[in-house]
């Protein structure tokens, strides 16, 4: 495990001083994620009205969801799309032959390896919104309600990591998964809306099949204090059925990977 802290700490110093060579570009990209935000939240409050909500949610709550869906794609900023598209690079050019080789677990390296601190940004402007949301929809800020809030967030991170890596390991076989890529992005996009706002079976497909639900509207309801026991322990299960099947994936992909040198 020490030997695994230390890659980490040594992947992210390295990228972070990289980073901070260009901190005009961190400027840059800040003033890009404020703009992108103000225009989510411009769109959800087309939704509401004098005394309309959004699937039961009133404004202050749909805002947490908002919050938390903005929280995730700065996770996707930071680690997820540098890494995971990094993947195809990694296949197509032969690349991948010397992670292989690295005396360190081949899905970690490729998993971790990059850090994008420009995504760091919009991760704390996630943070302030659900905070100042769920400060005005009334939820109380106990020690449990917020342990449980960052497991959630844990469970959502790991669902969202899962369906990405499973996409990007198909480049084994498909080197071109951009178009795969942007077609999951497209869906996970609509949970920055509760799901309770869908029709029924798309409720259905968000939380069994494609579990958009427990990315941003489960964690917004734990923050709220309206989930039940029974959902949370579904979240759990899913995050744990969704990560294993990515690693299985992952060794069976591997295993019709031919080598640069072959």
């Amino acid at each position: 495990m020490g030997r695994y802290l230390l890659s980490l700490k040594r992947f992210w110093g390295t990228a972070l001083a990289g980073q901070l060579e260009y901190q005009a570009n961190m400027l840059i990209d800040l003033l890009a994620m404020v703009g992108s935000l103000a225009g989510s939240i411009f769109v959800l409050s087309v939704f509401f009205g004098q005394g309309r909500d959004l699937g039961g949610w009133s404004w202050e709550a749909a805002l947490v969801v908002q919050g938390i869906y903005t929280f995730l794609d700065g996770v996707s900023s930071t680690w997820l799309r540098p890494n995971l598209g990094a993947i195809v690079t990694h296949v197509r050019e032969g690349t991948l032959d010397f992670v292989l080789l690295k005396p360190i677990d081949s899905q970690f390296w490729v998993s971790l390896r990059i850090m994008a601190p420009a995504g760091l940004p919009e991760m704390g402007l996630g943070l302030v919104l659900i905070v100042w949301a769920a400060s005005r929809a009334g939820a109380s800020f106990s020690l449990g309600t917020v342990l449980v809030a960052v497991l959630m967030l844990c469970v959502g991170g790991v669902i969202l990591y899962a369906l990405w890596f499973v996409i990007a390991a198909t480049s084994i076989w498909f080197v071109k998964t951009w178009n795969a890529t942007e077609v999951l992005r497209a869906v996970l996009a609509s949970g920055r809306f509760p799901v309770s706002a869908y029709p029924p079976t798309l409720r259905l497909v968000f939380t069994l099949v494609l579990p958009v639900a427990f990315l941003t509207t489960v964690p917004a309801e734990v923050i709220l204090g309206r989930t039940a026991m029974p959902m949370l322990a579904l979240g759990m299960f899913l995050a744990v059925i969704f990560f294993v099947g990515s690693r299985a994936f992952w060794l069976f992909a591997l295993r019709y990977y031919t080598s640069a040198s072959s």
